[in-house]
């Protein structure tokens, strides 16, 4: 009978070592015990421990905005103007409605570095009160005009239909009004001192862009196949829209309301600075403004400070949101 036909070389298999041993030539042979060494080595260093879990977009966001030197600063700053607007009494002893005609537009003094307005009261006492409607207004009117526009325009754009388009007419039309002549309208028939006013036309003109930006951003979001998903399984409209929907639809719209919300104490100022936002004897940065603008030959420290802080606020909550932008949306990394 003829003789079996010896088994095919198998260089990784055991048993086989003196098949497989090194020639000291640097041939073929040779290279291959090289790579399966060195296979052996990468396969046996590998961790077998878990995996690091991937990162979802809230915490990958809150990873880059750590690292932004941006946001650090203008969070600060932000956290710097909230806190002297709930404790102001914390960098400012006096009160800035006690004055004294005496001191008429005097410069800086021993313990009044910003120096005297018009009425002799304590510039840099005003300044730092004048924090709190400011911070106030804009707060409140974000949360406001961003809670209605999301809530409006999120609906109208998962739902579709006549309620959006009577949503889209509704919009344009506010769009199509002058934010500072609505407010001399809308706000010189208020006879009210509060906040509470500007608050209102604030959010009366303001929640028509975040709504649009809502609806765009569902109508994007419905779309996405685990929407389709939900919907095939027999999720209901509001478990879809609450759990699959809105979670991935509003970091446009924060991104939005951050921005706008030092757009919208400036506008506050504005209208105070033209006499019909706040009013005496509420403390305001564009009520010191207004007050100094007529004298800014005279004492031009009146104006300097209120302004300057006013301006550090608006750009504050400016780079803010562009810091969140840029970490909520991955395209600008």
């Amino acid at each position: 009978m003829p003789e079996p036909e010896p088994p095919a070389y198998d260089p990784l298999q055991p048993g086989q070592g003196e098949a497989i041993a090194p020639t000291g030539q640097g041939g073929p042979m040779d290279l291959a015990l090289d790579e399966a060494e060195s296979l052996e080595k990468t396969l046996g260093d590998q961790p077998s421990g878990p995996r690091e879990k991937a990162r979802s977009l809230w915490s990958d966001a809150w990873h880059q905005l750590r690292r932004n030197p941006v946001f650090i600063i203008s969070s600060l700053m932000i956290l710097f103007l909230v806190i002297i607007a709930i404790w102001p009494q914390l960098i400012a002893s006096g009160d800035p409605l006690q004055c004294d005609l005496s001191k008429s537009q005097q410069g800086s003094a021993p313990g009044h570095p910003f120096g005297y307005d018009t009425q002799g009261c304590d510039v840099y006492t005003r300044t730092v009160y004048g924090a709190r409607a400011s911070i106030t207004v804009g707060v409140c009117a974000t949360l406001g005009a961003a809670l209605l526009g999301s809530v409006l325009g999120g609906l109208a754009g998962f739902f579709g239909g006549w309620g959006d388009a009577l949503l889209s007419r509704v919009a344009d039309i506010f769009f199509g009004i002058p934010v500072v002549l609505g407010g001399l309208v809308f706000l010189s028939v208020v006879t009210s001192t509060t906040v509470w006013p500007v608050v209102g036309f604030i959010v009366l003109l303001g929640w028509p862009q975040i709504a649009r930006i809502g609806r765009g951003s569902v109508i994007t979001a419905k779309q996405n196949d685990y929407v389709q998903a939900a919907r095939a399984l027999g999720a209901g409209n509001g478990r879809m829209l609450l759990r699959h929907v809105a979670p991935n639809a509003v970091a446009p719209v924060i991104v939005v309301a951050t921005i706008a919300l030092g757009t919208y104490i400036a506008l506050e100022a504005t209208l105070s600075f033209l006499g019909v936002g706040l009013r005496p004897p509420t403390v305001s940065w564009g009520i010191d403004i207004s007050n100094a603008a007529s004298q800014i030959r005279n004492a031009p420290h009146m104006l300097l400070w209120p302004a300057g802080a006013l301006s550090l606020t608006v750009l504050a909550f400016i780079m803010l949101g562009d810091a969140v932008r840029d970490a909520l949306d991955p395209k600008l990394r």
